[in-house]
């Protein structure tokens, strides 16, 4: 036990929901360590909102956390639940509050974990801050989020031992990355593999102009392998002409390989790197910051502080009303996109 300081709050529950990111345990543990040097007792809550609903919760010690800092996914486990999104869930997973005795919540996880939190402080007397852990990178409040500096070396050390093979069979490969609607990871990847093109979710691509164009330019100086990246929710640019029927079986990844091949006459190997890219032991910088994040969390709390989100702003750990920070939208770094379109258009 250490200090005993005046706190707004004396328990509290901590959950991690939604995609598991690497770093989870890691903010957990700094929750956990946090509070209880504040004299604040912590309830771990099992499988997000979905086991607050279920009362699957248990009192946490920093025995509990011991040795948890560098492991990947989440000792908490994490699960979605469709009851929480309903009045009756909510009320079900308040009433468990009362009965465990918490007076706040801290949740690890992304857009709509936040937004379950708001949903439930906005209709019962709970305090909430949230925790911003996604592999994608992509809450609009927050520069960074944990688990993404994890994922893009995992992608990168991939895509590197994938390049070897490439480079002594000469072939085209095409790498599939997370995300979905945001091109974060993809783009950063690209950037550090040095890819000779790279497809992202926010700008539709047109296949003459943002890959084959790039891969002739490439032979022509000389080159015989070409790394292609995709991320899974890449769309291509439709004018009109689009054949549904000709643009492949699969993802993002298999269709731009089915083109490829269909336009070059090359046979692409086609890697879609899944959910690998959410596992392993996750880096400094993601220990680091879910650390800090972790020991704000609870900070927030003790002072009497509800729905804010924790944020990374260039470099310091700070706090932002939940509100508004679920208002602002991903936006990719400019800086990133200029270069990635420098490297990749010049051969």
């Amino acid at each position: 036990m250490g200090e005993q300081i005046n706190n707004a709050v004396r328990r509290i529950g901590v959950l991690t929901s939604g995609g598991d990111a690497p770093g989870m345990n890691a903010a957990v543990r700094a929750v956990v360590r946090s509070a209880v040097y504040r004299g604040i007792e912590v309830v771990g809550i099992r499988r997000g909102w979905q086991g607050l609903i279920n009362g699957d919760m248990y009192k946490m010690t920093t025995s509990d956390v011991s040795h948890i800092i560098n492991l990947g996914g989440t000792i908490l486990y994490t699960a979605r639940s469709e009851e929480f999104r309903t009045p009756e869930g909510r009320k079900k997973a308040y009433n468990n509050c009362r009965l465990f005795g918490l007076d706040g919540i801290v949740a690890i996880g992304g857009d709509g974990t936040f937004a379950g939190a708001l949903a439930l402080s906005t209709e019962y007397p709970i305090s909430v801050v949230g925790i911003p852990g996604t592999i994608d990178n992509d809450i609009g409040c927050t520069h960074y989020c944990i688990g993404y500096d994890t994922a893009a070396n995992t992608a990168i050390d991939a895509i590197d031992k994938l390049r070897d093979t490439m480079q002594s069979h000469e072939r085209c490969s095409v790498i599939e990355v997370m995300g979905h609607r945001a091109g974060n990871l993809a783009l950063y990847t690209g950037l550090a593999t040095g890819a000779t093109a790279v497809l992202i979710p926010e700008e539709p691509w047109d296949i003459e102009k943002d890959v084959l164009d790039k891969i002739r330019s490439a032979r022509l100086a000389g080159r015989t392998n070409f790394m292609i990246v995709v991320a899974e929710g890449a769309k291509q640019k439709d004018d009109g002409t689009l054949d549904n029927e000709k643009v492949g079986d699969g993802g993002a990844g298999y269709q731009v390989g089915s083109l490829i091949e269909e336009h070059l006459g090359l046979s692409p190997r086609v890697t879609v790197l899944g959910h690998v890219q959410r596992g392993g032991r996750p880096s400094a910088r993601d220990r680091v910051t879910a650390t800090r994040m972790g020991y704000f969390a609870v900070e927030a709390l003790a002072n009497g502080k509800t729905n804010r989100v924790i944020i990374h702003e260039h470099g310091a750990i700070t706090d932002i009303d939940m509100v508004e920070g679920l208002k602002m939208k991903n936006k990719l770094n400019e800086d990133e996109k200029l270069v990635s379109k420098t490297m990749t258009g010049a051969h």
